[in-house]
């Protein structure tokens, strides 16, 4: 699965961390999963993407809830009462419109043109 781009992109990157004073290469090899890009980090890669919507999603649940709570913020204190739309059902539908028009463009760029966004240099396998 390492292509050219993947593999020095995911080098790159990571070193990135190894700029942290004191505690950064050891961020760097905790990533990695040893002392250089290997199967360990791809595996910790996708981990990492396979969660990171859900953990999205829970926070943003979250938000959602904490806001219909406690309402958005006033600071002026000017009772306002008059000029609110309730968000349900008049966001929800329209947020719910935008997610399914965007899930069918990016279904379709998917299925349809699977490596229009890709690069070539990538097909090509790593060398490291």
């Amino acid at each position: 699965p390492w292509g050219q781009m993947s593999f020095w992109g995911a080098t790159v990157i990571t070193n990135l961390l190894s700029a942290f004073p004191y505690i950064g290469d050891m961020l760097v090899q905790w990533i990695w999963g040893g002392f250089s890009v290997d199967n360990a980090t791809l595996t910790r890669f996708f981990a990492f993407h396979f969660l990171l919507p859900f953990l999205i999603l829970a926070l943003s649940v979250i938000h959602l809830l904490f806001l219909h709570e406690s309402g958005s913020n006033n600071p002026l204190g000017i009772n306002s009462d008059a000029d609110k739309v309730s968000f349900h059902p008049y966001f929800s539908y329209k947020d719910l419109l935008g997610f399914f028009v965007m899930i069918f463009l990016l279904a379709l760029l998917a299925l349809f043109l699977p490596n229009l966004l890709g690069d070539a240099e990538n097909f090509i396998p790593a060398n490291p």
